[in-house]
Parts: structure tokens; C-alpha cells; sequence
């Protein structure tokens, strides 16, 4: 008889580091950071750093230049998606041959569905399977849905396995942050905390009806479900689809002139239009982007009129976005996005 039914998360440990190092054997064992053009004196932010660089605070999403002070001896390499995108294909090719589902959610990260007695056998030979088909290491979480094993793997990191489920889910989770849950955001976890809720057992066990006038209807009661451990137990072998287009720039100086922000925002929106119709797919919504100095990032997205692959209406929404915007610092960051599925306005 089989087993029962169980989802696998796998996640590549320190993914785009990884496949830096493994592209140049020397750097194994040093700090490794990956981000921009790969120059720290130039503006640019962390994409990723080996576990050597985090060992001196570096983490994705800091200026190239406070990874640099952090770690001085650190090696900074330009980001690579092509060469990212290649070796994600054949990760996910050596899991399609184990006896599984495979759903591939990123470029380092994929859902496994398996029916079997012994999950965590299952989950050593899928690293097992990687690390001889890839050279790289992952870490694996086990669970009776998707957002338990999404949880577990933190616990497994790095180059490990562990099991969450209803049975150690109180006991694991209870007394961590609400931000330790999956979809529970920094700003969701201080709006929890105006409402005493700071721990996931506080979430479990708050009322409905005050998370819901909080955060509205759906939201505030699926937040609790969260905190519950309830998650989609169904593992589907569908492709992944990227969810968006997007191009953003980080300038060597701050902008200041409110209409040469509007051109570069011009720019970036005929670049995600190109994307958009090499994607094949029309656009539902527009979002840009702005960091202003030293270092405050916001967003604001408009909703197309209708679907389109068209450049004209795609720059249209992103300057009506920029609009949105009421701040006259100067500007150090300019994205624009490009969204295929729908999303607040």
C-alpha cells in the first residue's frame, strides 16, 4: 500500500552565490557577493551573498557599498541571470526524475509531492539527486502542506531536512514572531502588534471579527490561518510563469530634476514594454518603483484601462504611478513593472 501524501519544499542553499562559485572554484570558502555591475564603489544593492558575507551581516537588499564596509575582503561579482536561469532549468530536470510532482515556484525553489512512508528518506535523496547532478546543495522541508514545508525549510538551512506538520506545528511555531509566517510581512506584523498580537499563537488565537475590521473580510481571517499552519496540501506539476516583467536602475547620482526622473521612467517603461511582447502575454497593471535618498523605497502601481502589450498605454500608466508619488527628495532608484496578474491599483 502507499504511503501517505506529503509535500516537499526544496530550496538552493545561497543559490545565485552558488553557482558563482562553482563557475570559479577559487572562491570556495570566501565571502561572495553578487549585485549590479559587481563594483561596490558604484550604486547598486545585494542580490545575494555566500554564507561566508553574511557571517559579517551582508544580506540581500543592502547597498553594495555597506556590504563592502561590512566585509572588506568580500569578492563582488555582477549578477547573471542568464547563467542563473540555466542552471535552475537542470535542477528542476534532476528533481523531475525522482518519483514526485514537481511545482517550480522560482528560479532556486520547487514544491515536491510524493505519496511514501519514509518523507524524510525521500527528501535525502533529492538533495542527494542535486547535489550529483548540479554540484550544489539544498535544503528541504517536510510537510502536510505547502506552507508548512515552505516554514520547515528555514529550520533545515542549510544542507538539511525537517518536518512540520499539524502534530509539532504548536510547539515549533507558537512562540515565534508573526513575521516567521509565510505571506506575513514587516508592516502586516506591526499592524498585528497595535492589536497585541505579536506571536503566531497570538494570531492563532485572536478574534475574527477584529482581524477583520483590521484588515478587511478576507485578509484578517486568512491571517489567522496562517498562524493555524492551513495551507494548499495540493502539489500540481504546472510550469512556472513569471508574474511580471520589470527594469530598474540605480543612479551613480541622485536625481533631482522632477522631469529627468519622468524620462527615465519613460525609458524603463519602453524596456518593460519590449519584454512584455517577447513574453507574449499582455500586462494588466503597472508599478514603479522609487528609492530616494539615502535609502527609502515605496511603490505605486495603476491598473491598465485593459490588457495590452502595447508600449503606449504601459508608459502611459507608469508616469501616472510616478504621479502618485508627493515626495521631492532626491531620487537614487527607478524601477518599473509590468504585471501579468491582477493586483491592487
Amino acid at each position: 500500500m502507499p504511503g501517505p501524501d506529503w509535500v516537499l519544499h526544496v530550496d538552493l542553499d545561497q543559490f545565485i552565490a552558488a553557482v558563482e562559485v562553482a563557475r570559479r572554484p577559487e572562491l570556495r570558502g570566501r565571502p561572495v557577493v553578487v549585485g549590479g555591475a559587481g563594483d561596490p564603489t558604484r550604486r547598486g544593492v545585494v542580490a545575494t551573498a555566500s554564507y561566508e558575507a553574511r557571517a559579517f551581516g551582508v544580506h540581500s537588499g543592502m547597498p553594495l557599498r555597506l556590504a563592502k564596509k561590512r566585509c572588506p575582503d568580500a569578492v563582488f561579482l555582477p549578477s547573471d541571470a542568464p547563467a542563473y536561469e540555466e542552471v535552475s532549468a537542470h535542477v528542476m530536470e534532476v528533481l523531475r526524475g525522482l518519483p514526485v510532482v514537481v511545482e517550480v515556484i522560482g528560479w532556486d525553489e520547487a514544491f515536491l509531492g510524493a505519496r511514501t512512508d519514509d518523507p524524510e528518506s525521500l527528501a535525502d535523496t533529492a538533495r542527494r539527486a542535486v547535489r550529483e547532478g548540479t554540484g550544489l546543495e539544498c535544503s528541504v522541508g517536510i510537510g502536510d502542506n505547502k506552507l508548512r514545508a515552505k516554514l520547515a525549510t528555514g529550520f533545515a538551512k542549510p544542507a538539511g531536512v525537517f518536518r512540520l506538520t499539524r502534530d509539532n506545528w504548536v510547539e515549533v511555531m507558537a512562540g515565534r514572531p508573526v513575521a516567521a509566517l509565510w505571506g506575513v510581512g514587516s508592516r502586516t506584523a506591526a499592524k498585528l502588534a497595535e492589536l497585541d498580537v505579536r506571536t503566531v499563537g497570538d494570531l492563532a488565537r485572536a478574534d475574527d471579527d477584529v482581524l477583520a475590521a483590521r484588515f478587511g473580510p478576507a485578509a484578517g481571517p486568512h491571517l489567522r490561518r496562517l498562524a493555524l499552519g492551513a495551507g494548499d496540501p495540493v502539489v500540481t506539476a504546472t510550469p512556472w510563469v513569471a508574474k511580471s516583467r520589470s527594469r530598474e536602475t540605480t543612479f551613480q547620482r541622485d536625481l533631482t530634476d522632477p522631469d529627468e526622473v519622468r524620462e527615465q521612467v519613460r525609458l524603463l517603461a519602453r524596456r518593460v514594454a519590449e519584454d512584455v511582447r517577447a513574453e507574449g502575454r499582455p500586462a494588466l497593471r503597472v508599478v514603479v518603483k522609487v528609492r530616494f535618498a539615502p535609502f527609502f523605497t515605496f511603490t505605486r502601481g495603476v491598473a491598465l484601462a485593459e490588457p495590452t502589450t502595447d508600449a503606449g498605454p504601459i508608459e502611459a500608466a507608469a508616469l501616472a504611478a510616478l504621479a502618485r508619488f508627493e515626495d521631492d527628495r532626491a531620487v537614487r532608484l527607478l524601477g518599473v513593472r509590468a504585471e501579468f496578474t491582477g493586483g491592487r491599483a
